[in-house]
């Protein structure tokens, strides 16, 4: 993050949901990603249904504390095109998922992200899956138990690091545009919207 960057972030509101937009989900809203994680205050439920409403970014709670909701925002269509893909169908079964529909996988994943996260369960490696990781990287990291891989940008690279560097780095660009544009007083559901149209 440039120097620029970083003082315009130091002056923004961090309680404000088109902030952790910015900071969170840019490589989503500028179009790079099919999905990423949304954490924020419990408060602000209601203004992340207003922000993406009409906007083409699905979201899907996966779990609520006193303080915080995780989503998963997504590009409906992108991530059905994901999930899709024979190998990835292939590797959904493996983890134990009987319907291969979007609905039934978020369901699905939801129970055991939440188990994770409050229970101590299994780790949920289908999640790279779900945020777009390659399928290749996730199951190096399974294999290699999340050790020795090439780079760690977003997630632990273990193929075409050279193309994951410069993936990362357009991730990187994207969430200082979005930043930029969010600290001109631009109306996140104006990018959002602008983004996937």
């Amino acid at each position: 993050m440039s120097q620029e960057i970083f003082e315009l972030v130091k002056g923004m509101d961090f309680k404000k949901i088109e902030t952790q937009l910015a900071l969170q989900c840019a490589p989503l809203i500028m179009g790079l990603k099919v999905s990423n994680l949304f954490i924020i205050p419990a408060e602000n439920e209601t203004a992340v249904k207003i922000v993406l409403k009409h906007s083409g970014i699905s979201y899907f709670r996966l779990l609520r504390t006193t303080e915080k909701i995780t989503y998963l925002l997504y590009r409906r269509k992108d991530l059905e095109q994901v999930i899709e893909h024979p190998k990835m169908r292939d590797f959904f079964q493996k983890e134990g998922y009987e319907q291969l529909t979007l609905g039934a996988i978020l369901y699905t994943f939801q129970k055991r992200y939440e188990s994770y996260m409050t229970a101590g369960g299994m780790f949920p490696h289908e999640m790279g899956l779900l945020l777009g990781y390659p399928l290749d990287d996730v199951t190096g990291f399974i294999e290699q138990k999340g050790k020795n891989y090439l780079y760690a940008g977003y997630w632990k690279v273990y193929t075409n690091m050279g193309e994951k560097i410069c993936l990362f780095q357009a991730f990187e660009e994207a969430k200082e545009a979005l930043i930029q544009a969010v600290a001109r007083g631009i109306r996140i559901e104006e990018l959002v919207r602008g983004c996937v149209a």
